[in-house]
């Protein structure tokens, strides 16, 4: 990669590190799921009115929309919400990884190779040590639900990689029509059918503006800005070379957490934090290739193997899209 590249990688990572942050600051303002809702529905808009439909198959986008969207975003929202430091939960999402080629050897059948095997193992080794220290000061329960939206974005990896779409970029920004109406169903019911809207309204007036900001930064600064880019670094270089740099993104949150939000990590937290990112990245190995009746070999994966989400994202949680391409 140029020095220029490699500056844009990072430029990205830092925008995906610090949508963790510009999460904490919507959700003073507006409900979880109400905010995961606008989040989508920001987009949602321009991409029906000026962005063509992706050609595929309607239930793998809508697999898509609500794992990766839906899923993912209500959870990890209502974790944040419910007490989980946003520094920690740019780490422990990062679990998609290994649960995606978990899932992907399970309902894909695809093989596994043993650096794989490892660095899914070191990744929940890792969680593990985070769990353990949680355990310890504070509830489980946002853990939980953050680990649940990890799975959410695992399962619409696989929706991504079966769509096997045309214009992966197109298929990403369609996403966002999908989760508006079950977020906005989910916030009625949950948190009062008007409380989101009323929060809406407020947050034009003096006291309400940074939750704005925030809004406008998860769906535009993270997302087109920070996918554009990513999606133009993989169309030059191989996965394989790319996508190492999205594991600066928990980096990132977890620095810019600790001195904007005062969420200073334990030596153990920390320690937990670094296992999991030396496992996703271990887990980027290439897999196996799946074997064809007759025991030949299928055909060898691309760069990277069969990429889970730290390998293959165009943009990752808390106002990513991924782009499908490597899947």
């Amino acid at each position: 990669m140029t020095t220029r590249d490699r500056l844009l990688a990072v430029l990205v990572a830092v925008l995906w590190g610090l949508n963790f942050l510009a999460v904490r600051v919507g959700l003073d303002h507006f409900p979880p799921f109400f905010l995961a809702a606008l989040r989508f529905l920001v987009l949602a808009v321009p991409v029906v009115l000026f962005v063509p439909r992706p050609n595929v198959r309607l239930r793998w986008l809508l697999g898509y929309g609500l794992g990766f969207g839906a899923v993912q975003f209500g959870l990890l929202f209502l974790a944040i919400d419910s007490g989980m430091p946003s520094g920690q939960a740019s780490v422990v999402v990062q679990a998609a990884a290994p649960l995606t080629v978990l899932l992907g050897a399970v309902l894909l059948h695809e093989r596994l190779s043993w650096q794989q095997l490892a660095g899914m193992a070191a990744a929940v080794v890792g969680l593990t040590v985070i769990a353990v220290d949680r355990a310890r000061t504070a509830a489980l329960l946002p853990l939980f639900l953050t680990l649940l939206a990890a799975l959410g974005w695992a399962l619409g990896n696989l929706a991504s990689r079966q769509a096997k779409p045309d214009h992966p970029l197109r298929f990403a920004l369609w996403m966002s029509v999908v989760p508006p109406l079950p977020l906005l169903a989910l916030s009625a019911v949950m948190e009062g059918p008007g409380t989101g809207w009323r929060a809406f309204g407020g947050a034009f007036d003096a006291q309400g503006w940074p939750g704005l900001v925030a809004l406008v930064y998860i769906a535009l600064a993270g997302s087109v800005v920070g996918s554009g880019i990513w999606t133009a670094l993989l169309k030059r270089y191989e996965a394989g070379i790319v996508a190492p740099y999205s594991m600066l993104v928990p980096v990132v949150g977890i620095a810019a957490a600790w001195p904007a939000l005062d969420e200073v990590p334990s030596a153990l937290s920390l320690a937990g934090a670094a296992i999991v990112v030396v496992g996703v990245l271990a887990g980027m190995g290439t897999a196996l290739p799946k074997r064809r009746r007759g025991g030949d070999p299928g055909p060898e994966t691309g760069p990277g193997g069969e990429p889970g989400p730290a390998v293959a994202q165009a943009d990752g949680p808390v106002g990513k899209v991924q782009d499908t391409q490597r899947s």
